[in-house]
């Protein structure tokens, strides 16, 4: 790290220390937390939604995790990747921070506080008010929640150290991204690698990329001072394309004819392995009773590239339950022993960790820096009052879609709908013999009730008109408070930093 680059960030973590009001913690201490993002994780790909048993999935680590814990049966995520996790680290919903699944290399000259990819540079990051309660806060995996300048990266958000990935994906093996800078004047292939403040210049090449982020979980644990609260942010490449998995998980499911689903449930089987190392970790550590694990998917699986959502309808990239409603449980020594086992089916959404975690931490959710910058407040509810049993009424009624809306028992979808299937236990026994069906529910909507028909069988739009208007009502009033800044173009001078300064990474290509 550049010297500049040290002093600014050590002072932008200071100046949001110093801003931040200091609460009780809500249970009584300080735990340490672990939040796992899964990336594209079927609802049918984990062995807990499984009420018949199939050998092409096997996780007994997370089931075992979600038995002790708790299962949340209405969590959320946004329908892909980068607005999700932008809606996890700055406690917005969405609708409020980031709808578009961009490279992060967009750039607007003439906005220099939104004018980027993902989230707006003056959003305080969840990390940054873990470091201002005394947490030590690490980030391992994928990133997707903007690069264009230092305040983009995880170290700019506060944490003290990160190992992963700023695009959506990259190659498990060389961790190159796939097309390069295309559309650019540089045609070679670009690593995106990083570590904290620099380019992880020959890791490159080295390993599977989860065997890499397994170690650097592994050694954050291990390395940890156990009385300091840990705040660790694990966010696997597994299960995001490129289908890539060492031969030895592969060869397990050489039964499975179809070698994307082969390779796709050998990725989730490698997963589970990790998280049972990582569980092991904290255990040997002598930090799991005091640890509470978060674990969610941030889409629904993407059910044209193997994944399987059974029997929720659609996959990613849609509004469809199969594309927003995601696997997702707490764990750990911190859960209340009476909370053991339970299911709980009020609503989640991702953006509600902030809140939660800040609650947990002892520090106000309160974004004064935003305020000042003119951004949106902070969205997310703390669901510890849920998650402890002091209640068992989640604070959150309603989930912006974007374009849509859930409020209470009910669901309104607008414009086209793709995917519009439902996958067979044992993908790809779809409703239709492709994956092209789509339903145009145009301006009016289709209006469905989710918690008597939780798989989107009926429209009830046209047999009720009053709740229909309703949804109508409220979701235009969701939509007029959506946050759509310019974000710009894609700007070739992140490749011209990313070839020349960076030797051929990509990284912050702004100051």
């Amino acid at each position: 790290m550049t010297p500049l680059w040290t002093l600014a960030v050590a002072l932008l973590c200071a100046q949001s220390g110093l801003s931040e009001r200091l609460l009780e913690p809500a249970a009584g201490k300080k735990p340490h937390i672990v939040m796992i993002l899964v990336d594209d994780w079927g609802w049918a790909n984990v062995g807990y939604h499984r009420e018949t048993p199939t050998p092409e999935v096997h996780t007994p680590n997370f089931d075992s995790l979600c038995k002790m814990g708790i299962e949340l049966d209405n969590h959320y995520a946004f329908k892909y990747c980068s607005p999700s996790r932008s809606s996890l680290m700055s406690g917005r919903l969405p609708i409020h921070v980031n709808i578009v699944n961009a490279d992060p290399y967009l750039y607007n000259p003439k906005d220099p506080v939104s004018g980027f990819s993902a989230i707006p540079r003056n959003m305080t990051g969840m990390a940054s008010k873990m470091k201002a309660a005394g947490y030590a806060a690490h980030q391992v995996g994928k990133w997707d929640a903007g690069m264009a300048t230092p305040d983009h990266t995880p170290a700019g958000r506060g944490f003290d150290s990160s190992f992963g990935y700023f695009h959506h994906a990259n190659d498990y093996y060389t961790q190159r991204t796939k097309d390069g800078c295309p559309v650019f004047k540089h045609k070679v292939n670009i690593t995106d690698l990083w570590i904290t403040d620099h380019p992880a210049t020959g890791m490159n090449g080295t390993d599977y990329e989860e065997a890499m982020f397994k170690k650097q979980v592994l050694e954050v644990i291990s390395s940890h001072p156990s009385s300091t609260p840990l705040f660790l942010y694990y966010a696997p490449h597994i299960v995001h394309a490129p289908l890539e998995v060492p031969d030895e998980y592969t060869e397990r499911y050489q039964f499975i004819d179809n070698m994307g689903r082969r390779k796709y449930h050998a990725m989730v089987a490698y997963l589970d392995d990790v998280i049972g190392n990582l569980t092991k970790a904290l255990q040997d550590k002598g930090m799991w009773d005091d640890t509470l694990i978060v674990v969610s998917s941030d889409n629904g699986g993407p059910i044209q590239n193997a994944a399987n959502n059974f029997p929720l309808r659609g996959g990613k990239y849609t509004n469809w339950q199969g594309g927003v409603r995601v696997n997702a449980f707490v764990s750990g020594g911190m859960v209340p022993d009476e909370m053991r086992g339970k299911k709980l089916d009020g609503y989640v959404a991702l953006a509600d960790w902030y809140a939660t975690f800040c609650s947990l931490a002892g520090v106000d959710k309160y974004d004064e820096r935003a305020k000042a910058a003119g951004l949106p407040p902070v969205d997310g509810l703390d669901m510890w009052p849920m998650l402890s049993g002091q209640n068992m009424t989640s604070p959150r009624t309603e989930i912006p879609l974007s374009p849509g809306l859930i409020s209470g028992d009910y669901k309104i979808m607008v414009g086209l709908n793709e995917l519009a299937i439902w996958t067979g236990p044992q993908f790809p026994n779809n409703t239709v013999a492709n994956n092209n069906a789509t339903v145009d529910c145009g301006t009016a909507g289709c209006l469905f009730n989710i918690k008597t028909d939780p798989y989107e069988h009926t429209d009830l739009a046209q047999t009720s008109p009053t709740m229909l208007e309703h949804m109508q009502q409220r979701l235009a009033v969701w939509e007029a408070t959506a946050f759509n800044p310019d974000r710009g173009k894609l700007w070739p001078g992140a490749c011209d930093v990313a070839v020349n300064r960076y030797g051929g990474f990509w990284g912050p290509f702004l100051p």
